[in-house]
Parts: structure tokens; C-alpha cells; sequence
């Protein structure tokens, strides 16, 4: 089964995002159905699927029902950009595609998904965990920062949040690397952050600004920390 998604997804990969240049996503946006290639790009899908699986009679079929659903997805997405202006159209097309693998590699190799696996009480650990450490750990941070640190803040919308996602981006890979006993790592994250944050204090030149990074960073770090250590702790536990 492995191999055989492995077969799909390269084919996939390789028509989406290497044989597939520039030029012709923008004609297609263009021109639509009427763009020739659209179907250079169906086409060289089929040509990948086909040498991937080793043109095994078995797969035509399956192959056949990967590259007609391509075509309506990529028709879909084509239009409904141009109706609705969306950055999230990407995901979802590929999303899509990979239903459509999962449901080709599902006829050959049907799934026994067993669900009472996720059941099991080191998952819910985990789940606890990984949102004590990114929308929990946000919002007290948050609230914390208020009130320690009285200096003028932009907006949210002029940030679009990216102090936040960063935040939360930096506490996943603390967690990550404190679970891996990687503690080497959290200092090159440290330093990294650091010396990114250097020129925006040395701009700013204001003491406030920089007591909110270093108490933002500080609290940020240790309630990964905290939250790692906890989560190791408990797990051998449960």
C-alpha cells in the first residue's frame, strides 16, 4: 500500500509544482477552460501516473478516475477564483486532490481505520498539551503582557496576528524539541529570535518595547517549557 501512494503522490507532485511552470498557471487563470494548458498539464498528469505505477493494466482505471476529477478540480478552483478572491483556493485544490488519491489507494487497499486508537488516554495527553501550548498560552500571554508592559500596540489588523502565529510556531517547536530531549534546539531558537529582534530594538531605541519583547519571549519559552516537561512527565503515567 505504501508503495503504491508513494506512486500517486509523486506523480502528483511532480505535475502540481515542477512540471507545471509559472507561465501556465497564469494562462490558465487567464483563459480558463479555453487555456491549452490546461490540458498540457492534464496530460502530463496522466503521462506521470502512468510511468509511476509502470503502466500496470491493474491501475488504468483508478488512473483514469485521478485525471477526471483533476481536470473538474482544476476547472473549479480556475472559476471560483475568479469569483471569490481567496488565498486559501491552494489548500483546498490540493486537499481535493488528495481526497481523490485516498480514494483511488482506499479501492485497492481499503483503510481499517481503528478508531478506538485515538481513544486512548496518551492521546488526549497530547491534544491537552498541544493546546495548552498554542491558543491557551496565546490568550494568558496576552492578557499577562497588558497588564506588566504599558506601551502603545498596533492593532491587530495592521499585524494580521503574525506576533501571535509566531508565538505559537516558536512554543510548537519548544515542545517538539523538550519531547526529542533536543534542548540544544531551543537555544537556536532563542538566538535565531534574537538576532531578528535586534534591529527592530536598535531602531526603536525604546526601553519599553524592549522589556515587552524580553518579558513576551521570556514567558513564551517557559510556558513551553513547563507544558513539555509536564507533558513527558505525566505520559509514562497514563
Amino acid at each position: 500500500m505504501i508503495y503504491f501512494i508513494l506512486q500517486l503522490v509523486l506523480a502528483h507532485f511532480m505535475g502540481d509544482f515542477i512540471c507545471q511552470p509559472n507561465q501556465w498557471v497564469v494562462h490558465k487563470k487567464t483563459h480558463g477552460i479555453r487555456s491549452k494548458f490546461l490540458y498540457a498539464h492534464v496530460f502530463i498528469h496522466l503521462l506521470l501516473l502512468l510511468i509511476t505505477t509502470q503502466f500496470q493494466k491493474k491501475y488504468i482505471f483508478s488512473i483514469l478516475f485521478i485525471i477526471v476529477f483533476h481536470f473538474i478540480i482544476d476547472i473549479l478552483k480556475i472559476y471560483l477564483e475568479k469569483k471569490y478572491s481567496t488565498k486559501n483556493y491552494f489548500f483546498i485544490d490540493q486537499i481535493f486532490h488528495f481526497i481523490t488519491i485516498g480514494i483511488v489507494v482506499n479501492w485497492f487497499f481499503p483503510f481499517d481505520i481503528n478508531f478506538q486508537y485515538l481513544y486512548k488516554p496518551q492521546r488526549f495527553l497530547l491534544i491537552v498539551a498541544l493546546i495548552l501550548v498554542t491558543s491557551v498560552s496565546a490568550i494568558i500571554l496576552k492578557i499577562i503582557l497588558k497588564k506588566l508592559v504599558f506601551i502603545e500596540q498596533s492593532s491587530e489588523n495592521e499585524t494580521n496576528n503574525a506576533g501571535k502565529y509566531i508565538g505559537i510556531l516558536e512554543r510548537l517547536f519548544i515542545f517538539l524539541f523538550i519531547y526529542l530531549n533536543f534542548w540544544q534546539g531551543i537555544g537556536f531558537l532563542l538566538a535565531a529570535k534574537s538576532i531578528f529582534r535586534f534591529g527592530d530594538l536598535k531602531e526603536a531605541k525604546d526601553v519599553k518595547l524592549t522589556e515587552y519583547i524580553l518579558i513576551g519571549t521570556l514567558l513564551s519559552f517557559g510556558s513551553a517549557i513547563v507544558i513539555g516537561l509536564l507533558y513527558k512527565k505525566l505520559l509514562p503515567l497514563i
